[in-house]
Parts: C-alpha cells; sequence; structure tokens
C-alpha cells in the first residue's frame, strides 16, 4: 500500500508523529516530507522577517494582523515543494548522509528495529546553494538577495569595526529599511543612503524631514523627524559603526551578544527604537539575513 505523504508542517506533536510513522514505514519517503517540512518553514521564516520589515498602516487592527498571518503562511506553503527548490537539494543530502551512515549487521540487529526518522538540518549546516536549488528562495526572496549581496562587504567592514558580526549588522539595515525598499529620501526624491533609521540628533552634515511612526505609553503615533542624510552607504555604516562602538548606551549589544536574540534586545533595551516589538522582529529578521547570506554561499 502507497504511504501517503505528511502535508501539515510539523509544528505540533501530531504532525511529528505522523512523520516519524511514515518513517518507519517508508524512509525514503519521510526524508522527501522532512525536506518539504523545513522548506515550509524556512519559506515562513523569510516571509515573516519582510513583513516585519514592511511599513505597516496606522492603526491596523489584531484582524488585519491575523488575516496577514495567514496569507503569508498560505503564500509560504505554495513557494514551497517546487522541482529544483531548496527541498530538493535537502533532500539530496538527507539521501547521502543516510546511505553513509555505518549499517548494523543482520546478525546483531534487533528483529523489531524501524529505521529513525531522517533529522532535518539547520540553517547553518546548509553550505552554498546551487542556482537550481536555490530558485525556490529566489522567487521568495529576489530583493533580500539583491539587498545581502550588496551590503555585505559594508557590513563586514562594520564588522571589523565594532566586532558585530556582520549579519547582525545586515539584520538590522534590512529591518530599519524594508530590505531597501523603505530607504529614507532627501526633499528632492534622492536617497539618502541611510539604511538604519538613525537621527539627525547631533548631526552636523545634510539631514532631511520625514515622517516616522514612534510609540507613546505603547500605542503608536505619526510624527516628524529629521534624520541623517549621507553621501554613499559607506558613509551610511561607517557611522553606524562609529555610533555602536563609541557609545556607552550600546556597549552591552557590542560587548555581550551571544545570539541574535542578545542583541536584539540589547538594543532595544539601549532605546534604538520605540516599537515595543522591536527585538523579536531583529532578531528574527537578523535570523533571515544569516540564511539568505549562506544560501548565496
Amino acid at each position: 500500500m502507497q504511504t501517503q505523504p505528511t502535508t501539515a508542517l510539523a509544528t505540533d506533536q501530531r504532525s511529528l508523529d505522523a512523520l516519524r510513522q511514515q518513517a518507519a514505514r517508508d524512509p525514503k519517503s519521510a526524508t522527501r516530507q522532512a525536506a518539504l517540512q523545513f522548506e515550509g518553514l524556512f519559506m515562513q521564516m523569510v516571509v515573516k522577517s519582510m513583513r516585519d520589515a514592511t511599513p505597516k498602516a496606522d492603526g491596523q487592527d489584531s484582524s488585519a494582523e491575523t488575516f496577514t498571518g495567514m496569507l503569508d503562511q498560505q503564500f509560504a506553503k505554495s513557494a514551497s515543494g517546487r522541482p529544483g527548490g531548496l527541498a530538493d537539494m535537502i533532500e539530496q543530502q538527507l539521501t547521502r548522509h543516510m546511505r553513509n551512515l555505518q549499517p548494523v549487521s543482520p546478525e546483531n540487529q534487533p528483529a523489531a528495529a524501524t529505521p529513525a526518522a531522517p533529522a532535518v538540518p539547520s540553517t547553518t549546516s546548509l553550505g552554498p546553494m546551487s542556482a537550481g536549488a536555490g530558485s525556490a528562495l529566489a522567487r521568495m526572496g529576489t530583493r533580500a538577495q539583491a539587498f545581502i549581496r550588496d551590503m555585505l562587504p559594508h557590513a563586514k567592514e562594520a564588522e571589523r569595526a565594532t566586532g558585530v558580526p556582520a549579519h547582525y549588522i545586515l539584520g538590522q539595515a534590512a529591518l530599519e529599511s524594508g530590505w531597501g525598499r523603505a530607504e529614507i529620501r532627501n526633499a528632492d526624491g534622492s536617497g539618502s543612503f541611510n539604511l538604519f533609521g538613525i537621527k539627525a540628533t547631533g548631526w552636523k552634515r545634510g539631514s532631511t524631514d520625514q515622517m516616522t511612526t514612534e510609540y507613546v505609553a505603547g500605542q503608536p503615533v505619526r510624527q516628524k523627524a529629521a534624520f541623517r542624510s549621507y553621501g554613499s552607504y559607506t558613509e551610511a555604516f561607517t557611522d553606524y559603526a562609529r555610533m555602536l562602538a563609541g557609545s556607552p548606551r550600546y556597549a552591552q549589544a557590542v560587548r555581550g551578544a551571544a545570539s541574535p536574540e542578545q542583541f536584539a534586545g540589547a538594543m532595544q533595551r539601549a532605546g534604538y527604537a520605540t516599537d515595543p516589538q522591536y527585538a523579536s522582529k531583529l532578531a528574527r529578521t537578523i535570523n533571515t539575513a544569516l540564511a539568505v547570506q549562506r544560501a548565496l554561499g
């Protein structure tokens, strides 16, 4: 009898149990399902982090956010499982791993033994992604890929100046600028190169006034603020690095951040942004930036 595939994402105990049972009956099919599970979860992470980096309309209620979340899940699901996608690469790696496992000799193998469910690899174990295997990610994150590719050299320079990992810096730039789509503009429409949303307080050079959303007593309030305007992305990243390395305010984020979550929490406590959800949004975007960076090789 043909085994029916596991279609639900393994985010609850029943789905995980179903995948384990499928692995016992048909390891090859379970390997494919594990790969699809990982791809689906990864796509949801990409969509979620890009949604976090997209400015929301003021007054958006919880029902609208729920609907948007459901739409994002459906979008991630529809983008998964396509030929030449991320799941194909994961399946190949899992299959090679299972073939390399040392087999148990027949005389020592218990009669009731069943194959173990294949383990899903983490994003950090995937390594560089081929053009074919990355096609699903390319469809989902073309903008994210271009942003990471173009800004990575600047982020590495900032890493050398601060000790803060480049993907932390890329994640913050992505969140603040909507992956480059919402870069602050000058009055004449030209780009300010300000990817980090740094205000013009104490700034003696060019600036531009923009409407922004700040949170007062937990509520979003639209107000006008002056932001720094730079002559290039190099200047913008250099100023960001100087701010992190030279201000006692951000000392904990620079010296004590052993994970994206710790860095994001320290930046929020230091008052980098007033959004009460800023730390969680920043941590997700940093993890997505790292995943995209690894996918690009």
